[in-house]
């Protein structure tokens, strides 16, 4: 792969950044406020070098008076002024540093804050396939760790070239009017520290890119091992996990390693630069003292001698910027990326629920396989339209694309006679309401999961009869606080068939016309089976409802049964005729259709 060219790489950096900083532009007046701490700060710096030159001044005459043209404090001696200077000195440098440090963190802080928001709201309206091709811990990565690595390039670098950079400049100006001519020979060394700070520059962007994929790979193997905690167990995957988290670690650990190794040999390399100027500036100092005096000498030595520090922090700051740069990347990156397509103008409030599919097909977004091949069925409102088929016969994709998770362009879903292309995104999900076999419920109370998003809101007696409707009160009841009860992350304090009703207790309550049930009642107890079994049969009731399910319990009642093979319909018809006909039905049900395992195998 060619390297990116140094200066359009420049450029890059130069735009993320200035694009950084336009976050901090709802703070400016707090932003300001902090700049004008730093200073005072700053200012203080040659404040403190200047009176050391009154201090050895006083050394030989303490009675010398400090202001004699200034009324009031002609009567002011060294031996009072200095000691009263130093305080005076320390409380206004005290003032700076506390406007510019808490001001600061302020917009640091509140920076931290849009940063993660803006990137959560993103992932709400990102595509599906994004999910597809980003694991999850990268992406929580993103929103924990590399957030604020970005806010240390936007505003704890900017203290530092602030702060420092005005005391360098503040250190300059003062060593320039005591003596020009020794502070442009200091000059001549910073060409040699720039070219320094460049070369660093560069390999702490790199090595800051790298530690941040491997932090999101440490996110990543943690997260999967807590949430299949169970199969990790059951399966003495312990050590295994074991193995792979300390691989992750350990190469985010040597990356961090690496990137110390940079800053602990460039850091002295640069001091030894810096002193040796001082170096030469000392003996230059002693060479041409001329005419000045003691006190003259020291404050300017004191002063070229405060130098360094605010020089090396600067210099170090560039390790943080580019930190930020790389993590900024990352961000930018994922808040650039195009949200779901929504070109649909139609709102409809109610919908009769008649489904129409023609001629679809379909592949996957970068991928040549046709998933879907020239599918069509009509389903009028309130029928059962059953599908079944071996597994990856594509029957999960067609039910994925109604409420549009992926887009088609070659032939038509129609609801209601208008393709679901043309229906608001927002409008079209409120007429389907699905229960997958995967059941997602949130760490909140039972009332929460059934009410949930839209259907937050909704009043107690309609969750009520939601629950009761998907058999789930009986369970509910005997719950702690009953539906007010807390089920832990995903509903983990309930058995597999109880977080299931409640799911259809959400559908239930969400009364949608197009119901779609994937696989809704696989891998359940019987027990659990025929209550959502009759959980079911009343949700279906009046609704258009696409049903896909390997249990022919679920399926003979249906009013069409569509059996597909690799991405094609090939057969229709009720469960009689179909058995009748013996082809592929017959033979997924003489293999029994009730063993998901046996007829996934034909």
């Amino acid at each position: 792969m060619a390297e990116t060219p140094p200066a359009a790489e420049q450029n890059s950096s130069l735009k993320i950044y200035f694009r950084l900083l336009g976050y901090v532009k709802p703070y400016l007046g707090i932003f300001m406020l902090s700049i004008v701490g730093f200073v005072i700060f700053a200012s203080t710096q040659p404040m403190l070098a200047g009176i050391l030159k009154y201090f050895v001044d006083g050394l030989s005459n303490p009675q010398a008076v400090l202001f004699p043209s200034v009324p009031y404090l002609r009567d002011l001696q060294l031996l009072q002024a200095v000691p009263l200077l130093i305080i005076l000195i320390a409380a206004w440098q005290g003032l700076g540093s506390f406007l510019g440090n808490y001001f600061l963190a302020k917009v640091s802080l509140s920076l931290v804050h849009d940063l993660r928001v803006e990137l959560f709201n993103k992932l709400l309206v990102l595509p599906n396939r994004y999910f597809d091709h980003h694991n999850s811990g990268h992406l929580i990565s993103r929103i924990t760790f590399n957030v604020t690595m970005v806010t240390g390039a936007a505003t704890d670098a900017i203290k530092v070239v602030i702060r420092e950079g005005l005391t360098v400049v503040f250190l300059f100006a003062y060593l320039l009017w005591m003596n020009w001519k020794l502070t442009l020979v200091m000059l001549a060394i910073l060409p040699v520290i720039a070219l320094m700070v460049g070369t660093a520059s560069k390999k702490f962007r790199k090595q800051s890119k790298k530690i941040q994929v491997a932090m999101g790979d440490v996110t990543h193997v943690a997260s999967e091992t807590i949430q299949g905690y169970r199969v990790v167990r059951s399966f003495g995957g312990e050590s295994y996990e074991q193995r792979r988290f300390l691989k992750a670690s350990q190469g985010n650990t040597d990356k961090q390693l690496r990137m110390t190794k940079t800053g602990a040999v460039y850091t002295p390399l640069l001091q030894l630069v810096i002193y040796s100027a001082m170096a030469t500036l000392m003996f230059l100092v002693l060479f041409l003292r001329g005419d000045a005096s003691a006190g003259d000498l020291v404050a300017y030595i004191t002063a070229a001698g405060l130098l360094p520090k605010p020089i090396r922090q600067l210099s170090e700051v560039s390790s943080t910027i580019q930190k930020g740069l790389a993590g900024a990347e990352s961000i930018f990156e994922q808040l650039d990326e195009p949200p779901e397509l929504d070109r649909g103008t139609v709102e409809k409030e109610q919908v009769e629920g008649r489904l129409e599919v023609r001629n679809l097909s379909f592949s996957y977004p970068d991928t040549d396989r046709q998933v879907l091949s020239d599918i069509s069925f009509t389903a009028e409102p309130g029928q059962m339209i059953a599908l079944v088929g071996r597994s990856g016969s594509g029957k999960s994709t067609l039910a994925a694309l109604i409420p549009r998770f992926y887009h088609h362009d070659q032939g038509q879903i129609l609801l209601d006679g208008v393709e679901i292309e043309d229906y608001r995104l927002r409008n079209l999900r409120r007429h389907v309401a699905q229960v997958t076999q995967q059941v997602t419920l949130f760490n909140d109370t039972v009332a929460n999961n059934i009410a949930y998003g839209d259907l937050a809101g909704a009043p107690r007696d309609a969750i009520e009869a939601a629950a009761a409707d998907a058999y789930a009160k009986d369970f509910i009841d005997q719950l702690p606080k009953g539906l007010d009860t807390e089920i832990g992350e995903n509903g983990v304090l309930l058995s597999g068939g109880q977080r299931q009703r409640l799911a259809i207790a959400r559908a239930l309550l969400k009364n949608a016309p197009l119901l779609i049930l994937d696989e809704a009642t696989s891998a359940l107890d019987t027990e659990s089976e025929r209550h959502i079994q009759a959980a079911l049969d009343h949700v279906m009731q009046g609704r258009t409802t696409l049903v896909i399910a390997h249990r022919l319990s679920t399926i003979e009642k249906a009013d069409l049964i569509l059996v597909m093979d690799q991405g094609r319909l090939v057969e229709r018809g009720t469960h009689a005729e179909l058995l009748q006909a013996n082809g592929h039905y017959a033979r997924l049900h003489a293999l029994g259709l009730d063993e998901p395992a046996k007829a996934e195998i034909t």
